[in-house]
């Protein structure tokens, strides 16, 4: 039996790619292609079973809450998550025990492999920093993934009793370091010509490893989004990151 899917965001660049990935899906059905304008009872309407969020942040909580409300399951890639909108999600959540939320700051499976190898390589360095860089149409910064990653290499980190990077700097006025995320500084990078790139900078006395990962087309994306339509009505309750459904041991 297929899953019925309906796209919310279908007329940006990445929902457009999603509508056609899941519409090559032999597994899928699209049911509903959502754009800006459109009403969300459009994906009742069509008998949506699952829904695809990819619209944009201030719309994205309203999106998923009509989602839980109404029984669907929902993977999210739209930015705008705060902790306090996580925590709202997970109590309404609560009152629908059987639905499933995906948020995943990145849907590239070599994005997702690559912040879990640079977490679990993160406890036998001394220093760690993170660079991203994407295109200059990007709302947000650091993005998703760099604030995860950061996330991910702190919790690590922590675990392991190793201490924070060592910074001698006492003045920034300009704010040349970054941005400080869970004690990981975090430094991005706009662009033109670039698409999404991501790399992780490990330093030890007389050694340094660096772990990137570079997406050069949105395509990239595709599977992390239909393995999230696969898997998230056997994950009920709320989801994030795509590694939550990849056994990686974070």
């Amino acid at each position: 039996m297929s899953m019925k899917v309906a796209v919310i965001g279908a007329g940006g660049r990445m929902g457009s790619e999603a509508v056609r990935a899941v519409d090559a899906a032999p597994d899928m059905e699209l049911v509903a292609q959502l754009r800006r304008a459109d009403p969300l009872g459009m994906i009742l309407d069509a008998g949506a079973t699952h829904v695809v969020d990819l619209s944009v942040p201030d719309a994205t909580e309203n999106n998923v809450r009509f989602a839980v409300e109404h029984g669907l399951h929902a993977v999210v890639g739209t930015t705008g998550w705060s902790q306090e909108k996580l925590d709202s999600l997970r109590a309404l959540l609560s009152d629908a025990p059987e639905v499933g939320v995906l948020i995943a700051p990145n849907f590239a499976l070599g994005s997702v492999l690559a912040s879990a190898f640079a977490a679990t390589a993160s406890r036998y360095f001394e220093s760690v920093e993170i660079v991203e860089l994407h295109h200059p149409d990007k709302v947000d910064a650091p993005s998703g993934t760099a604030a995860r990653t950061a996330e991910l290499i702190a919790s690590n980190r922590r675990a392991a009793g190793v201490p924070d990077s060592p910074d001698a700097t006492q003045s920034d006025p300009l704010g040349a370091r970054g941005a400080l995320v869970d004690g990981v500084r975090v430094h991005s990078v706009r662009l033109r010509g670039l698409v999404a790139h991501q790399e992780t900078l490990l330093g030890g006395p007389g050694e340094q490893l660096t772990i990137r990962h570079d997406s050069f087309d949105r395509a990239s994306f595709m599977p992390g989004v239909l393995l999230g339509v696969r898997q998230v009505a056997a994950n009920p309750g709320l989801t994030h990151g795509l590694d939550g459904y990849l056994e990686l041991g974070l």
